[in-house]
């Protein structure tokens, strides 16, 4: 498989303002609605069941119903671990365009939970409590899905 291409914060904004990428922020709902990178839209690759955190089924199904294979997409989370292995997936699926925001939004931890790199929200880039049709149940509407 191919190499995931990961770059910093601030180069997901560029790639977004500049490239026409799409921000899809892998992580659930809850913690999305809690501040996201302004603009991005909810697609959870783990969603919270009886037995903790499970990899969402449909999230490949979901991506398939927004994007072409083709399409620019910046993929973020909490510290970078599930949105690379959301992009690790979709790359599997034939998507060509997708790259991994490396820090996610709070930022990797070291063993001691000090940061290693910051995240988009300590870097200071723009966050939002709401983005109009961002949501993860408004992303399942547009689809058509349940």
């Amino acid at each position: 498989m191919p190499t995931v291409p990961r770059c910093s914060p601030a180069d997901a904004d560029k790639l977004v303002a500049e490239q026409g990428y799409t921000h899809v922020d892998v992580r659930t709902q809850a913690e999305y609605d809690a501040g996201h990178p302004a603009g991005s839209i909810n697609v959870p690759f783990m969603l919270a069941g009886p037995g903790g955190m499970a990899q969402n089924t449909d999230f490949v199904r979901v991506m398939d119903g927004l994007f072409s294979k083709d399409s620019k997409i910046v993929l973020d989370c909490r510290s970078g671990a599930r949105s690379l292995r959301a992009a690790e997936l979709l790359m599997s699926h034939g998507y060509t365009q997708v790259v991994d925001q490396r820090a996610g939004f709070e930022g990797p931890r070291d063993p001691m939970g000090r940061p290693i790199e910051p995240g988009w929200k300590a870097a200071g880039l723009p966050v939002e409590n709401m983005t109009p049709g961002g949501s993860y149940a408004e992303i399942l509407q547009k689809i058509g899905a349940k």
